[in-house]
């Protein structure tokens, strides 16, 4: 039997102004001064959520980006303000700049299938001939896409982002350093758990003129990660790495013939590869945070979400 899952909510609080159901996330204004994000147990691929949820992927999603934000809040402000449930975080309200930031230090995954097709460009940056599969660059790049509404994020570059007003010239460099910076301490964090960091995406926010990071950060759906033992030995070898994270989702779905595009049919997701894809979420978690996942449990998984998020409200009205 599997367990429960939460594949959606729809709370109702004290001066909320708006509720947002993402790909993944739930995420409600109060007042324009709190946004409460939710991390449900959907799970997406090729900007598609599939059928079935996973269960405790939310909590996983929630823990981790929590554990990382606080561990990088020295180098860039963030909004987190507190995790009063497993699955939720309570943070500043920002105005997102339309722009993911993705940064990759290895060639692989969309940017391997793009430079396979031919291409010796991804989103303006140029990349050399004679690369193979999970090389790693000579020094990361900057890979941004436009934030999507809703559809597909769209590469661009950062000539782009700055011709057409999304980001301003001065903007966009601390946008960049922030995510060298970022993904420098989250790839020293992973090496000393055995890992590679291969590839992530941050986004920022702004109150007023401050910058803030924003929304989930080094987590299973927005980074990928090797493991560093068997990365040099795998790579010479030319066979597939060792991944935790969302690719070998991707890559049962593209073997099934899925990519998210127009007529294709989502492969069923039985029982079993459900609760593999959970484990997977929470070896993860425990590999990049050394620690125990303590599985939540409640005989009422979404009153308990609702209970806990209006303890805060009130504790902070």
């Amino acid at each position: 039997m599997p367990e429960e899952t939460v594949i959606r909510t729809d709370f109702h609080f004290p001066g909320q102004k708006s509720v947002y159901h993402g790909k993944v996330r739930d995420v409600y204004n109060i007042k324009d001064q709190y946004l409460v994000m939710v991390a449900s147990d959907r799970i997406s691929a090729f900007d598609v959520v599939l059928s079935k949820g996973i269960p405790h992927k939310g909590q996983v999603l929630n823990q981790i980006a929590s554990y990382f934000l606080d561990a990088t809040s020295d180098i860039v402000p963030n909004w987190k303000i507190a995790s009063p449930d497993p699955v939720v975080t309570i943070g500043k309200f920002c105005t997102p700049f339309p722009v993911e930031m993705i940064i990759r230090g290895y060639l692989t995954g969309s940017s391997w299938r793009t430079y396979k097709s031919g291409a010796r460009e991804i989103c303006g940056v140029t990349i050399a001939d004679g690369l193979k599969e999970h090389e790693r660059f000579p020094e990361p790049i900057v890979t941004p896409t436009s934030k999507a509404v809703e559809g597909h994020d769209e590469d661009i570059s950062k000539e782009e982002i700055i011709s057409s007003g999304l980001v301003s010239a001065k903007g966009y460099e601390q946008l960049e350093h922030y995510t060298r910076l970022l993904y420098e301490r989250g790839s020293k964090m992973a090496a000393e758990k055995g890992l590679i960091l291969v590839d992530t995406k941050y986004e920022f926010g702004k109150i007023g003129d401050q910058i803030y990071l924003i929304d989930e950060i080094h987590t299973p759906d927005s980074s990928r990660y090797f493991y560093a033992d068997t990365y040099e030995e795998y790579f010479a070898k030319g066979i597939p790495q060792r991944q935790l994270s969302k690719e070998f989702v991707r890559e049962w779905l593209m073997e099934n013939g899925f990519q998210g595009k127009e007529g294709q049919k989502e492969p069923e997701m039985t029982d079993q590869k459900v609760e593999e894809i959970s484990k997977r979420y929470i070896e993860l978690f425990e590999h990049i945070t050394g620690k125990k996942f303590e599985y939540s449990t409640s005989e009422n998984v979404i009153e308990r979400i609702e209970k806990n998020i209006e303890n805060f409200l009130k504790e902070n009205e």
